[in-house]
């Protein structure tokens, strides 16, 4: 590399499947600006040489090891900006941006996102809607809360994404179960904050959530999604709507609810993605993350409003403000196919057409295990995206497109209470 050239740090590449579509316009962006790309990444490159000038491969996970790789970078070259979408390692990014001086959510900021129990509470305290809650450290103290509370109530680990550990119990019988869930998931995810599980107040309404750029504290949503569940009593995310004319984005009571929650959690510049809940006394924050949405939502964005979040990653992390003008006016949406039962999958064949279809695939290899919840999460086989004119036919269009899917799966037994959680081991795009 030219040793003149400043270049942009992405902290993880991320699947194929699912992130190549922003480096791409990530990758054209830098580059009209003149700067390089250079990615540090937890296994070898394949697909993302073409994208990065230098790639640097470390052990991510370990955070000494990756700051030492950025320290090494930048001895030589001048750090402009900082991207990172990878949940586990939004912290780290925002330690390098304050660390290097380029713009950043700020460690206060990551810190209220990252934790739900700082989230709660600082939310909490500057009168932002919130549900009762209290994290405990036993089932004596959960269950204790849980009557103060009333139930229903929530049960959820402290820091994960994607609703793993995430139970509703609706009664004090069920509340053990969902303590030990929650418990458990949490062994999967950061030391820190491991162990024990917020229980809270169940919020009653749809559930949204909002991908939107912050540029020097100004809030800029960029799109909206309504959000699909299965798995009851678990709240597995099985689908997503992006409609570019939702008029909850013209909702002054929202918008300003967003706007003032991310001042309280100090949040600068870059990207965040918030989970509302739509309740009678108003919109209610269940989540504020320090990164794009997952699932694909700003993929399906993208196709809805035209609104490029690779571009936008990139002014975001370089200090320039972004356009967030949505240039279509569409609907957009996925949805993901589950098994019935926990099963082995011998094949999965997705449909090449279908009404609408903008594309479809398999997500896992032959030989893959998938289980469901509590014994395991995020068990998909597929997905399918589809566009249309309105949210109805895209949900119609969505339906019809995964009925199109085909698995042949042998089903086993789910495993027993208390064995370790298991994650889909086959995923396609292993080396990321």
């Amino acid at each position: 590399m030219n040793a003149s050239k400043s270049v942009l740090l992405v902290i993880g590449s991320g699947l194929k499947l699912y992130r190549e579509y922003l480096i791409r316009s990530a990758s054209a962006r830098a580059r009209a600006a003149g700067l390089e790309l250079v990615l540090i990444n937890n296994l070898r490159p394949t697909w993302q040489h073409e994208y990065f000038d230098d790639i640097r491969v470390v052990n991510v996970f370990d955070h000494d090891k990756l700051r030492a790789a950025a320290r090494e970078v930048a001895r030589t070259r001048t750090i402009a900006g900082v991207v990172c979408y990878d949940e586990p390692l939004v912290m780290p990014a925002a330690e390098l941006a304050a660390e290097f001086g380029v713009p950043g959510l700020s460690i206060p900021g990551v810190h209220g996102c990252r934790d739900k129990r700082s989230t709660r509470s600082r939310l909490t305290a500057a009168g932002v809607l919130q549900p009762a809650f209290e994290m405990t450290d036993s089932l004596d103290q959960a269950r204790s809360a849980a009557r103060r509370i009333g139930y229903p109530v929530v049960v959820k680990p402290r820091a994960l994404g994607a609703s793993m550990g995430v139970v509703l119990a609706a009664d004090e019988a069920a509340l053990d179960d969902a303590y030990r869930v929650a418990h458990e998931a949490s062994l999967i995810g950061d030391e820190e904050f491991r162990g024990g599980a917020i229980v809270e107040e169940y919020a009653d309404g749809p559930e949204i959530s909002v991908d939107a750029a912050v540029h020097k504290g100004e809030y800029l949503p960029m799109f909206l999604a309504r959000k699909r569940t299965g798995q009851y009593p678990y709240f597995e995310e099985t689908g997503h709507v992006v409609d570019a004319d939702d008029p909850l984005l013209r909702d002054q009571e929202l918008l300003t609810t967003l706007a003032h929650a991310h001042r309280v959690l100090e949040i600068e510049d870059g990207i965040t993605h918030t989970e509302v809940r739509l309740t009678e006394r108003g919109p209610l924050i269940i989540e504020i993350n320090g990164r794009l949405g997952g699932d694909l939502i700003p993929f399906v964005g993208k196709i809805a409003t035209g609104i490029d979040p690779g571009l936008v990653l990139v002014d975001a992390a370089t200090g320039n403000r972004p356009d967030v003008a949505a240039t279509r006016s569409g609907v957009a949406g996925i949805r993901f196919g589950y098994p019935a039962h926990d099963c082995v999958v011998h094949e999965v064949r997705v449909p090449a057409e279908a009404p609408g279809l903008v594309t479809a695939s398999r997500m896992v290899d032959p030989g893959t295990t998938l289980r469901l919840p509590p014994g395991g999460y995020i068990a998909r086989h597929s997905f399918v995206v589809v566009e249309a004119d309105d949210p109805a036919t895209c949900d119609a269009r969505l339906d019809a497109a995964l009925a199109r899917v085909e698995i042949d799966a042998e089903e086993i037994e789910p495993p027993p209470p208390g064995t370790r959680l298991e994650m889909p081991a086959g995923l396609l795009d292993a080396d990321a």
